[in-house]
């Protein structure tokens, strides 16, 4: 099973956990990407790897039209009853890959992808299909878990990830994400910095967690040196916090 494929197979039964994780319908980072976007009523956005769609509903009454794409198709389902629920009707839920986007150059002003892109198994060929569909003075806002600096705190968390959620890529860390996006010919700011306390026993059931692996995680974090502890501000309960960055590119 390649990634990709991990991926359906992970999210598609965990579709309604996600649908009503309060860290993916709200918090200080959306807040942010919201003020960030400098939305018009006259734009259209993209929102990749959209998962149940709520960073694509909290844009729709700020721009004319919201795609939002995803690779699973039970996630899809779910954000179509959100939408439903919520009487957005601006926005189109579609079946995409992030690496092959199904549009044409510069056909949006804004796109976003929130707590996705550590999926994705080539980051990089994500990074320049949002930069081609993004039109002149557009804007690509990215949000997501970022990894650290100190190599053994950064195995420790990309770690943990993997062994919660094996279609887990990588926590890059920003530096690595302004590079991947200057590449792409995006001029990157770093807007925001925000942690995210992870409640250890949610963090699992989540993402229906086999018990082995759950068990896994704990000795893992048992055994990790003092400096990893810290950095993950581990609690007794396995609960930890990790960071998350919001990026703002544009093309140059």
């Amino acid at each position: 099973m390649d990634v990709k494929e991990s991926v359906q197979a992970k999210f598609g039964p965990a579709a309604a956990n996600y649908a009503a994780s309060a860290v993916h319908a709200g918090g200080p980072d959306l807040a942010a990407m919201l003020a960030a976007g400098e939305a018009t009523g006259s734009d259209r956005l993209l929102d990749v790897a959209t998962g149940t769609g709520h960073t694509a509903l909290a844009f729709a009454p700020l721009v004319r039209e919201v795609v939002a794409v995803d690779l699973t198709e039970a996630m899809l389902a779910a954000a179509r009853g959100l939408a439903a629920d919520r009487g957005a009707g601006n926005v189109r839920f579609e079946r995409g890959d992030a690496e092959a986007l199904s549009f044409d150059d510069s056909a949006f002003e804004l796109v976003t992808c929130r707590y996705a892109a550590h999926h994705f198994p080539r980051p990089v060929a994500a990074i320049r299909e949002m930069a081609r569909v993004l039109a002149p003075g557009g804007r690509l806002l990215l949000v997501d878990v970022v990894s650290f600096a100190d190599p053994a705190a950064d195995t420790a968390l990309n770690a943990i990830e993997v062994l919660r959620d094996p279609s887990h890529v990588r926590d890059h860390t920003v530096a690595q994400w302004r590079e991947m996006l200057g590449a792409a010919g995006l001029a990157v700011e770093e807007l925001g910095s925000f942690p995210l306390r992870l409640e250890f026993g949610w963090w699992v059931t989540r993402m229906r967690t086999p018990p082995v692996a759950v068990a896994g995680i704990r000795a893992l974090l048992d055994a990790a040196p003092a400096s990893v502890r810290e950095a993950l501000r581990l609690e007794a309960d396995g609960t930890f916090t990790a960071p998350v960055a919001l990026l703002r590119a544009r093309p140059r």
